[in-house]
């Protein structure tokens, strides 16, 4: 693996994050194809991902586990430091962080309202760059078809974001949602 390879990128938070939302049966029987295909990612890039992930210790090697515990200290104390996220123009888009669910049923907005860019979006706030540039178009896509899987893994994408723009209350509360949703598996 060549020096540059070795870091960490953010389609490699989004990847972990859309297997983490699979059906517990599937955890460790996914396939790259099937990831590649529902985040409109190259198989090439997922593929490169998980050796990412496996170098620096996300994912267990020569296996398809994700390393549970690190990877939620790594969204909770380390994410908003490598990917920060900085609230920018109004623009139409797609709701994320605590403008979505499901800090938005916890939380009150005070009127900042999050989106991440997307002509075909629903709402209209700040700007959010998202992790990867066809999360808001394949989050569109998927919540239309309001599958479970689907559901969940909006869910972690918008607890994530309000790990990498939210304020201190705002960040833990999500990093509770995360740990409650990935380490007990708790999807109700």
């Amino acid at each position: 693996m060549s020096e540059k390879s070795k870091y960490l990128k953010p389609q490699d938070i989004l990847i972990i994050l859309r297997i983490l939302s699979l059906p517990p049966l599937y955890l460790k029987g996914w396939k790259m194809n099937d990831i590649s295909n529902s985040l409109q990612i190259s198989q090439s890039e997922v593929s490169e991902s998980i050796r990412r992930s496996q170098y620096i210790g996300l994912i267990e090697k020569g296996t398809k586990c994700v390393f549970y515990e690190s990877f939620v200290e790594f969204l909770a104390h380390g994410l908003r430091f490598v990917f920060p996220a900085k609230p920018g123009a109004i623009s139409r888009g797609v709701p994320t962080a605590h403008s979505a669910p499901p800090l938005n049923r916890i939380i009150s907005a005070n009127n900042d309202i999050y989106v991440w860019p997307y002509a075909f979006g629903t709402v209209t706030g700040q700007s959010i760059e998202p992790l990867y540039n066809t999360v808001p178009r394949v989050i569109s896509e998927v919540t239309s078809k309001d599958e479970s899987e689907d559901r969940k893994f909006y869910e972690l994408l918008a607890l994530t974001d309000a790990l990498r723009v939210g304020k201190a209350r705002e960040r833990n509360i999500a990093k509770q949602e995360i740990e409650k949703r990935i380490l007990a598996n708790n999807w109700n």
